[in-house]
């Protein structure tokens, strides 16, 4: 008897991910190798690796770059002197920031502008902070978690406004923010949640394969934000989760006695390390695979500019469906659909 694995959708790229990559590849289509780009595009190794092959050349900083060059901005934005010094060096910009990214920037410099003290709820470290807090006011704070928010340091009486990073866990995020409401009664929080489409789509597929999984594969990088929070869904639901960057990482002993596995994917994840973990399940466990639906995405970014014309071999699927609070109001299981092939015989 073969074990039975469930496979979260939606899973894998999201289309802010999709249109950072395509304008990498259609840069280098239309100017001509090398282009530059600054970080990493997306978090996941077998992308960077991919378009390294292809004429990409990764760079920490652009200080350096000869005038006139090409050059990438990561889907996970910059802040306003990174574009400053591109301006200077004469730089031709290709700006790959996810716009859901550029919404909370624009958040972030309101109100700046209105002179409030911010709060950023994320991670400093991360890249994405990094960038929003170029935007954001000279007294800002970052704070991770509720107990980050005792310790935070304000004005009696203050009104913080709170954005937050888009790739964090929602109900890790929801608990934060309500910290921060009991103790400045006046915080200011965004009308729509900061948190992306992608990321809580993915994280309620999740919830959805917790119910049946005995153990849930995340396939994902290690430096991957929201990788790193689908596996915490998959283990805060009470299920044994492993966050893999590939087969390789698989351990074969995790499999004893498991009759149900769930397999999913963070949003910067290449479709094929999915396939191959499932056919690998297949062969070697003589595996069932049925997809667990919870929403289908169908959004696409419009390209940056001056990128204009993108080399897709089939159209980019991302946001759709949802119920107002961004959760799906309804969990199907479709045992017959054929997504990337992962399903196919």
């Amino acid at each position: 008897m073969g074990i039975k694995v469930f496979i979260a959708q939606p899973r894998g790229f999201c289309a802010g991910v999709t249109r950072a990559i395509d304008a990498v590849t259609a840069s280098i289509e239309k100017f001509g190798a090398p282009v530059y780009v600054r970080k990493q595009l997306v978090h996941n190794n077998s992308v960077i690796d991919a378009l390294s092959a292809s004429g990409a050349i990764f760079v920490d900083e652009i200080d350096h770059l000869p005038e006139g060059a090409t050059v990438i901005l990561s889907a996970h934005g910059v802040g306003p002197e990174v574009y400053e010094n591109a301006r200077r060096r004469r730089l031709n910009v290709i700006d790959a920031t996810c716009p859901l990214v550029t919404k909370v920037h624009i958040e972030a410099a309101r109100y700046a502008r209105e002179g409030r003290p911010i709060v950023i709820v994320g991670h400093r470290e991360h890249e994405e902070v990094i960038g929003t807090l170029g935007y954001a006011s000279a007294d800002t704070s970052v704070v991770a978690d509720i107990a980050a928010v005792e310790q935070l340091e304000l004005p009696a009486g203050a009104a913080p406004a709170v954005i937050t990073q888009t790739t964090l866990a929602v109900d890790d995020t929801r608990d934060t923010i309500e910290a921060l409401r009991r103790r400045f009664p006046a915080v200011i929080t965004p009308a729509h949640d900061d948190i992306c489409y992608a990321t809580q789509n993915r994280q309620a597929a999740v919830r959805e394969l917790a119910r049946s999984a005995e153990l849930i594969l995340v396939i994902g990088a290690a430096n991957s934000s929201n990788s790193n929070r689908l596996r915490e869904v998959a283990q805060a639901a009470g299920v044994r989760a492993y966050l893999i960057a590939d087969l390789s990482e698989l351990q074969t002993e995790w499999l004893d006695g498991v009759g149900i596995v769930g397999v999913t994917a963070g949003a910067s994840t290449p479709e094929h390390l999915v396939a191959e973990v499932v056919s690998y399940l297949r062969s070697h466990h003589d595996a069932s695979v049925e997809a667990i639906e919870v929403t289908r995405e169908n959004v696409t970014f419009s390209p940056p500019a001056p990128v204009t014309r993108f080399k897709r071999s089939r159209p980019t699927k991302a946001v759709a469906k949802q119920s107002a609070s961004g959760v799906p109001a309804e969990v199907t299981v479709n045992a017959a659909v054929a997504e990337e092939g992962v399903l196919d015989g």
